[in-house]
Parts: C-alpha cells; structure tokens; sequence
C-alpha cells in the first residue's frame, strides 16, 4: 500500500474510507492453510490473500481433512498454551519473541487509526484501518518523516495486536508498557513510567455516557475479546480458555443486572483508560480501549486549525498537555452532571422525604466514591509530571563514574509545564467538588433520617396526648358506670355531677401537657411579628 500523500496545504488533511482486512491465513504458530484466494480489497493499490468460508470443491477429500486437522491441532496449541502459562514467565508483552504471536494473536479488533503530521506552517491527517496502519509502519521503517513534520500523533481507537506489534517494531515501544496496555485492569489507577526509549502514561478517562456514544456493536465485539487483554497470566494459567469466558460472561451479567437496578436516578459515566506514549522526537501515541475517538476530536480540531497553540509551538509534551487538559475538562463535565443531580434530590427531599430518595442518594454516594478513588491518582500523575520529569528522566541515564555529570531533560517542555500547572488545579477542584457533593449526599441521607425519626416522635407525641386527654374521662366515667345497688352520685345526682368532675381535670391536664407546644407557637408569633416589624421598618 502506497503511504498517504503529505499535502501542500496548511489545512487540507487526507481521508480513506475503511477498509477492514479480512482474516489472515497464517495461523500465528505457522501453519499455513492451502487453499488460498486473491482477491482485491477496497484499496486501490494492494491485493492481499483472504481465507474462503470453505474449502474448494476441487480438492480431493484427503487433502481437506488435512486442512481440518492442522486447524484443530493450532486451535488447541493455542487454547493450551493461553490457559496453562505458568507464574514467573517473562515480564511484558515483546512482539518480536517468538511465542508472542501465538499468546497474543487472538486479540484481533476493527480499530479506527488517526495519524497526524504536523508543524507550524503545515498538517496532514489520515485515517487507516489495520492493514493500512501495519503497510504506513513498514513504510515508516524504511522512509522516515519529511523534515517538516516536528510533531506526529498516533491516534488508535481499539486495541489489536496486529496493530500494536506492527508500531512496536517501529517505536521500540517498552514490554512492561505493553502489558499494561493489553493484560492492565480497566480500572487500574493511572501512573506514569520513564523508560529510556518514552515516556508512558495510562490515564482514566472520566465522560458522560451521551458523549461517550458507544455503538452496541462495538462494546459486543469488545466483549468477545474482553477475557484475553484483563486476564495475568497467573489466573489464566488456573482455567481453561472456555472457563474464563464463562467466568466473564457471568460477571458481565451481574453488572448487567445491577446496572438495571441502579439505572433510574444514576449519571452515566464511561471510565475507560487511555494510554499515551511520548518521545523525544516529537511522536505521540495514544490508544483507546474502544475504537472512538469522539473523546480526542477537540484535540484533533485544534491540531487541524492554524493559529493554535499546538501548531504553532509544535511540542509534542504540549499535545500531552492537552490531551490530560481534555481529561480533566471532562471530568468536570461529570461533576456538573452531579452537581444537578444532588439539586434535584436535595429538592425532593426538602419538600417530602421518602426512603426511594435515600436509595438514590446511597448509589449516588458509591458512585462518587467509586470517581474520587479513580481520579484521586491522576492529581498524583500531574504533579509528578511539573515537579520530577526531569529527575526522573535523569535518573534513566546509565553513566559511568569517570562521565561527566550530564542532565538529561524531562520529556515534558517548560512551557507545558507552564500549562501543567492550570491543569493540577482543574483536577484538584474536581476532586474537592466530589468531596463536597459526597458531603451534600451524606447530610442529606441524615436530615431524612432524622426527619423520619421526628415524624415518628410527633406521631407517638400525638398519641400520648389523646391518651392523656382521655383517661381522667375513662375512669371518670368507669366510676359512674359501675353497677351497685345504691349510688348517691347516680340515685341522688344528675348527669351535671359527671361534668362538673371531668371538666375541671381537664382544665388542670390539658394545660400541663400542651405548654411546650403553647410555647413554641408564642415564640413563632413573637418571630413573625418582629420580621414584619423590620420589614415596615425598612420600607418606612
């Protein structure tokens, strides 16, 4: 495939329509199938083999079950040698040992590539599928940039082995990055590694669900591979391949389940980590773990327009800048979505508390538990970045005692450090609003309670004072009621006797049990009175 042309133009940028590659007929450990079938691609240029749904019916029937069988025996090699790998292999993912392929070659996806090129004066965009990406990168090798290319951001959207082996060939990319990039938890906190050859950062990103917009299809196909990248080998090695997989489906069905329960008052939020590679000679790599790039567009938008500050600076460490000034700029999107969500429920709880608004504030409160546990690291990250790049970038260097004492510079330039800086404050007040709509959700769920346990009172309250009212006329009327032969209250007395006893107990107890609530209305009277006062006071 010939490489996308630069272009002349400061703004003009080149688009290929995808063009997904078929599936190879190499297996990865070597067994190359027969029967193979040329045909050509959406491209203009390339014609690669692509394997038939079947075998020709030319074939005699003792050369087809061979093809049979050499498929089975590499199915479970491969199935064998994924489940049973031991603890204590070798670190990282290196592409170019020999066994690499057959471990990693499984985890195929239909990736969506950006590769910008660009400088002060001109820029150039393409975007690529697998194939296209694998052919620029062999091109790459043997034909550097053009010199006035200063910076080239990698942009991929999807994590394919194909396409991660293809660019580690070319960037040297570290092994301990790598297997943070296909075996790292989801959710694994962000950090920052220094290796000689980049600089590597794994980030959590933080955005709405609305601007996340990922296809149903996209997340089903990620899920068909989603057991390979997230399992260590230490736990692959105690299942087999089948057994992992229904492993993860169970538990996809249970957060499946539990997010059906919590999804009535909940904010949609998509984490999902992004990995940046930087080097010193102006490259930037960027993978997703989804093919989207919706989250990156604005940065794209920016690298496309000519009097920005990432044109015309063209510092690869100010394309880093941005891309954790975007992190933060959605996260902050995320806090508003809360800060409107706990108005709400601040609201109905104000008005009337119920026990279905304490459950919202109880998935609320472990959400942004959950948020604050996952950005908390990233404020770690930035100031890590301002203050010890250069020390840390120092300390790679491997000198002898009779060298002299040569400061190598961090990777990230004075003036993103400059930038940092704003950015270490934009998550530090995320990370205090989180704190403060905790706080909100935490008194609320109190003020609910302890409204509850007051109604309760006031309701017992009510109760004692209708039986206090009540029994001196119980008993009182339990003595005139009593079935003797000769009463003087009832033979010589009228019903007026019954009255005259009652009334003056009532008089007494009433009073007595009422004055507190007497008290307080007097108090709220005297209140009223005085604010009008003071409004009268103020008007006249």
């Amino acid at each position: 495939m010939s490489r996308p042309s630069s272009l002349d133009g400061p703004y003009k940028f080149d688009e290929q329509m995808f063009s997904f590659p078929p599936a190879s007929p190499t297996h990865p450990f070597g067994h190359n199938l027969p029967e193979l079938q040329l045909t050509r691609t959406h491209t203009k240029t390339t014609t690669r083999p692509q394997t038939p749904r079947s075998p020709p019916p030319f074939l005699p029937p003792k050369d087809l079950f061979r093809a049979a069988v050499r498929r089975v025996i590499a199915l479970h090699r491969g199935t064998r040698f994924i489940a049973t790998r031991n603890a204590g292999a070798e670190p990282g993912v290196d592409p170019r040992r020999a066994n690499a392929d057959a471990e990693y070659g499984e985890i195929q996806q239909k990736c969506i590539i950006e590769v910008a090129d660009y400088s002060a004066v001109r820029c150039s965009l393409s975007r690529m599928t697998n194939q296209e990406f694998v052919d620029f990168m062999q091109e790459t090798s043997s034909n550097p940039r053009q010199p006035w290319v200063k910076v080239r951001w990698i942009n991929i959207g999807g994590i394919s082995y194909d396409v991660i082996k293809a660019m580690s060939m070319v960037y040297d990319l570290h092994p301990l990055a790598l297997e943070d990039v296909f075996h790292a938890h989801p959710r694994a906190r962000s950090k920052t590694d220094y290796y000689a050859q980049h600089l590597f950062m794994r980030i959590l990103c933080h955005e709405l669900e609305s601007s996340a917009q990922q296809s149903p299809d996209d997340q089903n196909h990620l899920d068909e591979f989603l057991p390979l990248p997230v399992h260590s080998p230490r736990t692959r090695r105690l299942f087999d391949l089948e057994e992992i997989r229904a492993a993860s489906a169970q538990r996809r069905m249970q957060a499946a389940a539990l997010a059906a329960l919590k999804a009535d008052e909940r904010v949609n939020v998509h984490v999902a980590p992004m990995c940046i590679f930087l080097f010193r000679d102006g490259t930037v790599i960027t993978i997703h773990s989804t093919p989207n790039l919706a989250m990156t567009q604005p940065i794209t938008t920016r690298v496309l327009q000519f009097k920005t500050i990432l044109r015309t600076s063209a510092d690869a460490s100010l394309l880093v800048q941005s891309l954790l000034g975007l992190v933060t700029d959605e996260a902050f999107e995320v806090i508003t979505a809360y800060q409107e969500k706990i108005k709400k429920l601040e609201r109905i709880i104000l008005a009337k508390p119920s026990i279905e608004t304490v459950r919202n504030l109880h998935i609320l409160s472990a959400d942004l538990m959950l948020h604050r546990r996952t950005l908390a690291p990233l404020k770690t990250l930035i100031y890590g970045l301002r203050r010890y790049d250069a020390d840390r970038a120092a300390a790679l260097l491997d000198l002898d005692n009779s060298a002299e004492d040569v400061r190598e510079p961090g990777y990230m330039s004075r003036r993103s450090l400059i930038y940092l800086a704003d950015v270490h404050d934009q998550i530090e007040q995320v990370l205090s609003q989180l704190d403060v709509i905790a706080g909100i959700g935490e008194n609320l769920v109190d003020y609910t309670f302890n409204m509850t346990s007051y109604e309760l009172n006031e309701v017992m309250r009510r109760l004692m004072l209708v039986t206090v009212i009540f029994l001196p006329l119980t008993v009182v009327a339990g003595y005139f009621g009593m079935n003797f032969t000769f009463m003087w209250s009832t033979s010589t007395q009228s019903d007026a006797l019954y009255w005259a006893v009652a009334l003056p107990i009532l008089a007494v107890l009433v009073p007595i049990f009422t004055a507190p609530d007497l008290q307080r209305i007097r108090h709220e009277i005297q209140k009223r009175f005085l604010a009008r006062k003071a409004e009268k006071a103020l008007r006249g």
